[in-house]
């Protein structure tokens, strides 16, 4: 009896143990660009990056900054940053993480043809990045050309890596060959079908205000490639993978009604909306602009094709996001008063316009176009291709070659610096309606050095409610991003940013 209680305990130590023998899929919609986290601009791509590497800080599921490689920090003045690193960190090779590792992948990050001859296309994520300097083994200190205050938000983005083995590998060779200090390191990465890693025991535990601290649960990770949204969906219902993203709006329900899957939702950070010409033709008018806000029921349409999974928004800062201005007007659905708008600008009979769309969209395209009708827009939907979109209208200040595009534009940082700036400031990358107000140019450049948090708030606020004014885009939701998850999956949450951080996930029988 005594000999049977003592196998039965030992037994239940062994299913105890965190992750013993557990293969964790993802299905996911998208393959990484590449395994180098200096030579991309994509969310998918960080995705899975981030799970083999770590930064100085990261973020937690709440969107709060915290220390991640870095035991913590201290501005010492508005241009230096100081980080104190943890002890004892190590790559997946077994060498030490250093300050010498961390000034390396900052300036290959920064500096002009950095690596190999090229430069990162993330350069201008640390555009207020002058210089890194190592002060010891465990400190170092970021240089700031000019005051920045949002330099610790958009740190959880630039992942570190080994100077000694980017010099050992080569740059080329970085696209595949991992060694980061993340939870796991990879086993193989099958182009367009998988990414597999597993978990790397030497791991220093990740952020201390992130629970749990340590290994990572399960000893195994697959990142199965998924594009098709039914393919993905149906391979969560058949258990052959654990978690799914961008679950369809119109698929919730199937995967709701599974008793071994739920759907978990988080909000956003991407906000869409319709981008107007303001430069030349009907769109110039802000009569126009306005009489086609006023046309459009955007509830109806996150209702019927969203599956009510998106907050409305009048601005372009989600309700979450640093310094939103709580106080706009909402330019609500009136068809009537859509029509007098139109009349008075000259447009009696109605007015018809090319609504273009990548094909993604084009089912929500359709919806806005047939509920516009009554206010009297005749909206033809043209699909295009996302590239030749970008062409067409984010020119830069050159002639925009279009009327109206129903596009987004992401904010993992929650800052408004990361979507306000590159989507408002005249003749910026992002500014997709050719929209130029100098009041508000000069707000956003006084906020992007304010170090007073407060004052900064205000100043976003202020250049809200101009915009707001000005409508050069109809300002429609920020979506919820939906996951399929199965019922074994525990420890897990999504986050706003995206990342499916899968150190923290367990799997149960």
């Amino acid at each position: 009896m005594f000999k049977k209680s003592l196998i039965a305990l030992g037994m239940a130590g062994m299913l105890a143990v965190p992750g013993m023998a557990a293969e964790l899929k993802v299905g996911f919609s998208a393959d990484a660009l590449t395994l180098d986290p200096a030579n991309h601009r994509n969310r998918e791509t960080e995705t899975i990056i981030r799970n083999m590497f770590d930064g100085l800080v990261t973020r937690d599921s709440q969107m709060n900054v915290v220390a991640e490689l870095a035991e913590g920090w201290t501005a010492i003045d508005p241009t230096t940053y100081e980080f104190k690193l943890r002890e004892g960190v190590t790559f997946h090779d077994g060498s030490p993480f250093t300050a010498a590792d961390v000034k390396f992948s900052l300036d290959r990050l920064t500096k002009e043809n950095a690596m190999g001859g090229q430069t990162s296309p993330r350069q201008s994520l640390l555009s207020a990045l002058a210089d890194v300097e190592v002060v010891d083994d465990l400190t170092v200190r970021l240089k700031l050309s000019d005051p920045w205050p949002i330099l610790p938000a958009m740190l959880p983005f630039q992942e570190l890596v080994s100077a000694a083995h980017v010099a050992a590998v080569g740059e080329e060779a970085m696209a595949d060959a991992v060694n980061g200090t993340g939870p796991f390191k990879l086993v193989e990465w099958r182009k367009g079908q998988s990414v597999i890693m597993e978990r790397y025991d030497g791991y220093y535990g990740g952020a201390g205000d992130i629970a749990p601290v340590g290994p990572a649960c399960v000893e195994r990770v697959i990142f199965q490639v998924i594009p098709e949204n039914a393919s993905r969906v149906a391979a969560l219902l058949a258990g052959e993978v654990h978690i799914i993203d961008k679950l369809p709006a119109h698929m919730v329900a199937q995967v709701e009604a599974n008793p071994d899957t739920k759907v978990m939702a988080v909000n956003g950070t991407r906000t869409s909306y319709i981008a107007l010409n303001n430069q030349e033709g009907p769109f110039a008018d802000i009569r126009v602009r306005k009489a086609l806000a006023h046309a459009i029921d955007r509830q109806l349409v996150v209702d019927k094709i969203l599956g009510g999974n998106a907050s409305l928004t009048n601005g372009i800062l989600s309700p979450d996001a640093f310094g939103k201005n709580k106080n706009l007007p909402a330019y609500e659905y009136d068809p009537e008063e859509a029509q007098a708008l139109l009349a008075e600008a000259g447009f009696a009979d109605g007015l018809e316009v090319t609504l273009d769309v990548d094909g993604a969209n084009k089912e929500i395209a359709e919806a806005i176009a047939a509920v516009a009708a009554k206010g009297g827009f005749r909206i033809n939907v043209t699909v295009r291709e996302s590239s030749m979109l970008v062409s067409r209208f984010r020119t830069k200040g050159e002639p925009i070659d279009g009327q109206m595009w129903l596009t987004s534009w992401g904010n993992g940082s929650l800052d408004p610096v990361g979507i306000f700036v590159p989507t408002h400031r005249t003749a910026d990358r992002g500014n997709s309606s050719g929209y130029s107000n100098a009041n508000v140019d000069a707000l956003l450049d006084e906020a992007n050095v304010e170090t007073d948090r407060a004052r900064r708030a205000e100043l976003y606020a202020e250049a809200e409610a101009i915009v707001n004014a000005d409508l050069p885009k109809v300002y429609l939701w920020v979506a919820q991003d939906l996951y399929g998850v199965s019922t074994k999956v525990t420890g897990w949450q999504p986050s706003s940013d995206s990342r499916i951080n899968l150190h923290d996930a367990c799997l149960s029988d």
